[in-house]
């Protein structure tokens, strides 16, 4: 039985906080940008919040929660969509913003701690002409931490593809709940994935080692098009043009250009765009090949004045899910989901669901690399009337090749992996054996024979 009195004595002198309030806050990630979640998930919260300075200090907070067994969710800077860092079971909440120093940048990688952001870590990258791979729009506000362990990609991704491939994660650190004394593992090659995007359910990470490129003068651009379809198969060339040197290819309907009102400007009534990052170098074969396809050039930073250019946010900013951020601040009722556009014929079936769904769900694209071919995700803007025509809509795409890893689910298995993953259950049992880290959102540790084809409730919330 969780015994919050003693954890208290036996973590003296970490910084804690229970007012609650405070902890409320710290219990909360950005669940509600889903409607469902945002219902679900509204009581949740934790008794107590821990704020280790070091790995000596978090050692010793994982040590006592698992002698007093109370249990622990793992908080970066709560930037997550899906309640992947929300204390189901309450217990303690461990905030690694404290651990946030660059330890060694060195050729080719960077060592940080969990809590550095990641834009102060690429700033601390700079100086040595190195920058980091991929990040996630948050860029600004995300954790390293939190990243690997609930991102699965994002800005980056058309070069280097998503976390889980090989080579995107060098090391990580990681400390068990095992005992008073914890385990602590180096993970590296296929062993990462046992804490990758394991939304700290199997351990927690204490330091990471990034991969870095050497660093690039990026142009952030708008190119127009006619026709929804003309923006998406050039977003598809883009991706597919293997000398290009590009960050990031996003493509949008007409219909959510009213919603990036700082770029009103540069954005055509009535048409589609490619909001894109290219290296300077690369601008003239990216502004040829707009042209051939009929496409029109709205913006370009490097051709704007720096009143102008800081005036704009980065054009990551509009792109996954920054694109659903800025929707929300326009139009409450917005919701999104995440969608996988498989080959063959991506630009196909894009389009199929374009038609069947219309305004109902405007289309957003990010294009990506699946093991050296070109992917395609979608983040459609839905505008949510109830949860039944939410699950209408994603039975829709699944009817028509087109899987979703839901939003609307709090559950490892539910939002992307569809089934459970073996090998973080195995390493589960052994780094976790009393199921205290980030209960509820393994559904293979509490149903191994869980239906998928139906939404699964934390027991605390069922009633």
């Amino acid at each position: 039985m969780m015994d919050l009195a003693a954890l208290k004595i036996d973590i003296d002198g970490v910084a804690i906080e229970e007012n609650p309030q405070l902890v409320q806050q710290k219990s909360r990630d950005f669940y509600w940008y889903s409607p469902v979640l945002k219902r679900r998930l509204e009581g949740v919260t934790a008794a107590i919040v821990a704020r280790p300075k070091d790995e000596e200090e978090l050692l010793l907070v994982i040590g006592a929660c698992f002698r007093n067994d109370v249990p622990l969710t793992v908080r970066g800077s709560g930037t997550g969509n899906y309640g992947q860092a929300m204390p189901l079971a309450g217990g303690l909440v461990l905030d690694l913003s404290g651990m946030n120093r660059v330890k060694a940048v060195k050729a080719g990688t960077v060592v940080a701690e969990p809590g550095a952001i990641l834009a102060e870590i690429d700033a601390a990258v700079r100086p040595s002409g190195q920058e980091l791979r991929m990040f996630p729009s948050t860029y600004h506000t995300a954790s390293i931490g939190g990243f690997i362990g609930g991102g699965s990609g994002g800005v980056g991704s058309i070069r280097w593809g998503g976390l889980r491939d090989a080579g995107n994660v060098v090391r990580v650190r990681m400390a068990a709940m095992d005992g008073s004394i914890p385990t602590v593992l180096d993970l590296t090659g296929p062993d990462i994935h046992r804490v990758s995007h394991a939304y700290g359910t199997t351990g927690v990470i204490t330091e990471v080692e990034m991969p870095l490129a050497p660093a690039v003068d990026w142009v952030d651009a708008i190119v127009s098009f006619p026709t929804l379809e003309a923006a998406v198969r050039h977003g598809e060339t883009l991706a597919g043009a293997d000398g290009l040197l590009l960050k990031n290819v996003a493509v949008m309907d007409a219909a959510i250009a009213p919603f990036l009102k700082r770029h009103e400007s540069y954005l055509a009534e009535g048409e589609a765009f490619v909001v894109l990052i290219a290296a300077a170098f690369a601008m003239t074969d990216v502004v040829a090949l707009a042209t051939r396809a009929g496409g029109r050039i709205m913006m370009r930073s490097d051709r704007l004045d720096e009143a102008e250019r800081h005036r704009l946010p980065p054009a990551f900013e509009l792109a996954w899910n920054h694109t659903t951020l800025r929707a929300l601040r326009v139009d409450p009722s917005i919701t999104y989901l995440q969608v996988l556009y498989p080959q063959p014929d991506i630009a196909g079936k894009v389009l199929t669901m374009a038609q069947l769904l219309g305004d109902e769900a405007p289309t957003h694209l990010e294009f990506v690399r699946f093991d050296g071919a070109v992917g395609c995700f979608g983040l459609p803007l839905v505008r949510y009337t109830s949860e039944e025509r939410l699950d209408a809509i994603v039975k829709l795409h699944e009817d028509h090749g087109c899987p979703i890893f839901n939003p609307h689910r709090y559950t490892l298995e539910e939002g992307g992996m569809k089934q459970t993953d073996a090998l973080q259950l195995a390493f589960k049992k052994r780094s976790d054996p009393k199921g205290l880290l980030n209960p509820g959102k393994m559904i293979a540790w509490d149903q191994p024979d869980f239906d998928y084809g139906r939404p699964y409730l934390f027991p605390s919330l069922s009633a």
